[in-house]
């Protein structure tokens, strides 16, 4: 049997009875990071093997935790923190053992996502966990488009050190007033959850932070959009009175779901029908 255990995400004290029975009865543990599933485990008194499966090596893995389950071996797989298989390794193991027939199961326990979500005082009726941003610029920015016209909860994690900037990415496209929480060193005892609008997390942690970050960001609401078109037009006007060209204006002031091909279109029409 393959168990899929929930860890810890800060404080050691909230793994769950069923996952410390695993761990004490299994036969091997392949973990995320091996040095930190030992922390764990001798916190716990728990001596066993611990193999490696991480991102560079889970499909290898996978095959190899299969064999020795299917030779009756039960195995525990880990992550450094939290859910296996979400933004962790985990979802090849469970590829690998429905491909192959091999039975499986998961032991529910702690998630960053599902903490950061409750602690941000946001809906929670309805969210989206969008896991990491892309790196790369292209998909990074279709991802915040679409992030734009989310009406539901989005829950993203961050590095520390890219939580500044991300903010202000979002903050231009999204809207400054866009209501977000950072919640950082969850259950830790520096936990810590930051409330306001986006400007204000982007001033607040502009100089990045400490410890790892959940991003809970409300959802569009609507006419959210209608209202920030017409605060650009208006932006826009006073930009082209002062001198500067419409698309240059248009280019600087879009933001959220507006692109600045939208709005240039939008004020070159509502400037013809004035004049009309």
């Amino acid at each position: 049997m393959i168990y899929l255990c929930a860890t810890p995400i800060g404080n050691l004290e909230d793994i769950t009875q069923r996952a410390v029975r695993i761990l004490t009865e299994c036969d091997a543990v392949y973990a995320e990071d091996t040095r930190r599933t030992l922390v764990l485990l001798n916190h716990l008194g728990i001596k066993k093997p611990v193999f490696s499966c991480h991102e560079h090596n889970e499909r290898h893995k996978a095959k190899e935790i299969v064999a020795r389950s299917a030779a009756g071996e039960t195995i525990a797989v880990v992550s450094d923190a939290g859910m296996p298989g979400i933004s962790d390794p985990g979802a090849a193991v469970v590829a690998a053992a429905i491909e192959s027939g091999e039975p499986f199961t998961v032991l529910p326990g702690p998630s960053a996502a599902l903490t950061a979500a409750v602690l941000s005082g946001l809906d929670c009726g309805r969210f989206v966990f969008e896991g990491f941003l892309p790196r790369e610029k292209r998909e990074r920015e279709a991802r915040i488009e679409a992030l734009s016209e989310e009406s539901r909860t989005a829950i993203l994690y961050e590095s520390p050190f890219r939580l500044g900037n991300t903010l202000r990415e979002l903050s231009e496209r999204l809207g400054r007033e866009r209501r977000a929480a950072v919640c950082r060193e969850l259950t830790k005892i520096y936990e810590e959850c930051v409330r306001g609008s986006l400007e204000e997390l982007a001033e607040r942690f502009s100089e990045g932070t400490k410890g790892e970050c959940v991003i809970v960001l409300a959802g569009a609401q609507p006419g959210e959009e209608e209202a920030d078109l017409e605060r650009m037009l208006m932006q826009m006007e006073r930009a082209v009175r002062a001198g500067e060209r419409a698309k240059d204006a248009a280019k600087r002031l879009a933001k959220g779901g507006i692109t600045p091909s939208a709005l240039y279109n939008e004020y070159l029409r509502r400037k013809r029908a004035e004049e009309a």
